[in-house]
């Protein structure tokens, strides 16, 4: 019998392009979800929430691999380890974590840090909770999804003059590469922490923005502003990219073409 494989996050941005590649590799998945739904295309759902700690346990019961996509701004670790702790009475499943390139290189230490790079504390905090989990584990650590900037720049572009932090710059990849990539470490045998996953160019946060204004053909000005902190001297410094390790190939300029409308 096929593999019964758990989907954190299942119908999140990433998770709902990881669903249809297990599906495709001839896989049983399930679903774990804070909404209720139903059995559709093949998919199971099971309803619960990792960081109310319920309906875990139904979710994990039977499956060997886990793939865990659910993830927010904060409070990565607290969810984890409420999936680990059930994954573990379960059985000895595969646990896949996605985590986010430089969570081990940017320093989130005074309040600024948190406010603007908290996420990268806790995606490190939830790593060590995989990796210290006793169960077979692989960690991935990707750069920036370029939905995430669509959405962040299209809130961004609401605003009549746009603050833009000085010397910061992004090495976006393409989420469905992301998913391809998941899917093919969940199939394979536990691997730790594999290499970083990046997308094809590094461009600074102003370019990646001004790419969005001519995509959505709006023109507003930039102000560059200066963040304080360690966390961001270290993103200055390049600790969130991954120059060497840029296999992502659809660029920022490809994907906006598909998912930007063009202007009237």
């Amino acid at each position: 019998m096929a593999s019964l494989i758990l989907v954190t996050g299942g119908t999140g941005t990433l998770g709902r392009r990881v669903v249809p590649r297990l599906l495709a590799a001839g896989c049983r998945v399930r679903v774990l979800s804070r909404h209720a739904h139903e059995a559709a295309d093949g998919v199971e759902y099971v309803t619960g929430d990792l960081l109310k700690n319920e309906g875990i346990p139904a979710a994990v019961a039977g499956a060997e691999i886990i793939v865990h996509c659910a993830g927010g701004r904060k409070d990565d670790d607290v969810a984890t380890r409420n999936l680990v702790a059930a994954a573990s009475r379960a059985g000895h499943p595969h646990l896949v974590f996605i985590s986010v390139v430089g969570a081990d290189r940017v320093p989130v230490v005074s309040a600024a840090d948190r406010a603007m790079f908290g996420y990268f504390r806790f995606k490190l905090a939830a790593e060590r909770v995989v990796a210290e989990s006793g169960l077979p584990w692989t960690t991935l650590r990707a750069t920036q999804f370029h939905d995430l900037s669509l959405v962040v720049f299209g809130a961004m572009a609401k605003l009549p003059v746009i603050p833009v932090p000085s010397g910061v710059r992004f090495q976006p990849v393409d989420t469905d590469e992301v998913a391809g990539r998941l899917v093919e470490l969940a199939l394979g045998a536990p691997a730790g922490l594999v290499p970083d996953m990046a997308g094809p160019r590094v461009s600074s946060m102003a370019d990646l923005l001004r790419g969005y204004l001519r995509a959505r053909g709006k023109h507003r000005p930039l102000v560059r502003v200066w963040l304080p902190g360690q966390a961001a001297r270290a993103v200055r410094s390049g600790a969130n990219l991954a120059p060497g390790r840029a296999v992502g190939h659809r660029t920022w300029e490809e994907f906006l073409a598909e998912r930007v409308p063009a202007p009237a």
